[in-house]
């Protein structure tokens, strides 16, 4: 029987490009040594990836070192299910806002994962191994009548097919009314601070049932409210300092050894607005989205909506750096409130040598700048890139001039696909870049020495 000329056709880019909500990557966070990869989603569950070791002949046959395998997947587990706050009628999302990887100090690992409100410690460990030859118990599990055991062994550990195993060690909850909006832990390996849009916690790894507020941005009127804090991190060295950033643009470094409660900051690091250029807009673009230290924690990494800056702990005058991440979007800011854009948190990241920064833009486009040069360009995660030895394109944005064969007109761009969240290794030259549900992992594989362009 032929096929029927009136049946409907399935429309398969349709299905490759249809996303649900749950399946839009919300975090990306490489472990201290980069060998895993975790990614949080709106569904509230936490993928992680492991880097395979390549076998010393795959190693020679493709001139790369051993430890330059792929990433797969390890483990999936769902962290946080919806929840509902009967108190404030409010629906809490399952949505994963960060993921954070504590220092390994055995076989196992260990992550905290955050929604708006709670946040959970997990331990993700391996067993290749199980006990057999129980004395009270026969080979189903089931407990033996006593009087049938006639003599005792001892049990013995045989080897069985690796297993994942992840559960949840501790459940930190109740400690903000407000979404949560930052984790970071503690150089200490003991404490970690959280934060949302008024009060940063500090918890101990070690106590679910209560935490100690060590700031405290919340008027006593609340029509006196002028900033929220966006973010917050401890100082990669000294435990006793930690930073956070607001939506007017500043950042307060504070020091908990001048005082328990931190209302009063070390420094504030504000740079000066030109009152010749300011807008309506000027409040919005000028909010600090992300705020990252440097690995030497001698720098501040900041991201606001045009721009990233890079500070100097030295100095709280202004920037040292500013680099235009896409300045050509200035005129339209007025479309970007409309369609709510212009409210988009974009992410920042540091290299292991602190040389290059990396932050998203739209178009499924994010950028890097050499800081020695402060040269910058532009790249695209999309699917032909992500093939095997494929290499990244550079793009640019056509805002004038000669334009150049391959150029993207800015009323072209695609508002819809934007790069928010990303990571790159601790060591090494391999960067993970989120876009909606699809996870880009992209590796500079010329030379170790030399950084992605």
């Amino acid at each position: 029987m032929g096929e029927d000329a009136e049946s409907p056709k399935i429309n398969h880019s349709f299905l490759r490009d249809y996303v649900t909500e749950a399946d839009v990557i919300s975090t990306v966070e490489f472990n201290q040594t980069g060998d895993l990869l975790a990614t949080g989603d709106k569904g509230g569950r936490v993928v992680i990836f492991q880097r395979e070791t390549k076998s010393k002949g795959e190693s020679e046959e493709t001139g790369e070192t051993g430890d330059s395998g792929e990433y797969n997947v390890y483990s999936t587990f769902q962290s946080h299910e919806p929840d509902f706050d009967y108190l404030k009628s409010l629906e809490i999302e399952e949505k994963i806002n960060k993921i954070k990887w504590l220092p390994q100090q055995n076989a196992a690992h260990f992550l905290l994962s955050t929604n708006d409100k709670t946040i959970k410690l997990w331990k993700v460990s391996e067993r290749d191994k199980r006990p057999e030859g129980y004395n009270l118990k026969d080979e189903e599990g089931r407990i033996k009548d006593i009087s049938t055991v006639t003599s005792l062994q001892v049990p013995v550990l045989k080897p069985t097919d690796l297993m994942v195993e992840v559960r949840p060690r501790r459940v930190f909850a109740n400690g903000h009314t407000y979404h949560v909006n930052s984790i970071s832990v503690n150089s200490d390996g003991e404490t970690y601070l959280s934060a949302d849009d008024l009060r940063i916690n500090m918890w101990h790894l070690g106590i679910t049932d209560r935490s100690f507020n060590i700031v405290d941005i919340k008027p006593a009127n609340m029509e006196d409210l002028t900033e929220v804090i966006t973010a917050a991190e401890f100082h990669p060295q000294h435990c006793h300092l930690f930073v956070y950033s607001s939506s007017k643009g500043t950042l307060r470094l504070c020091d908990m050894r001048a005082s328990a409660l931190c209302d009063k900051h070390a420094k504030l690091f504000e740079e000066p607005e030109d009152p010749g250029s300011r807008s309506f807009f000027s409040e919005i673009i000028s909010s600090v989205s992300d705020t990252k230290f440097s690995h030497s924690g001698r720098y501040l990494l900041t991201r606001d909506y045009l721009t990233a800056k890079v500070w100097d702990l030295n100095m709280d005058k202004g920037p040292v750096e500013t680099y235009q991440v896409h300045e050509y979007l200035r005129s339209k800011l007025c479309s970007l409130y409309e369609n709510d854009c212009i409210f988009d948190k974009f992410e920042c990241v540091w290299n292991s040598s602190d040389s290059v920064i990396m932050t998203g833009a739209y178009n499924s486009f994010f950028r890097m700048f050499d800081r020695e040069t402060g040269r910058g360009v532009t790249l695209e995660a999309w699917r032909e890139s992500s093939k095997p030895r494929a290499v990244l394109r550079t793009r640019r944005v056509y805002t004038g001039g000669k334009r150049r064969r391959g150029d993207v007109g800015v009323d072209s761009l695609d508002f819809t696909k934007k790069i928010l969240h990303m990571a790159w290794h601790p060591a090494e030259n391999i960067i993970a870049i989120a876009a909606t549900n699809n996870l880009y992992i992209f590796q500079d594989r010329v030379n170790p020495e030399t950084q992605t362009q």
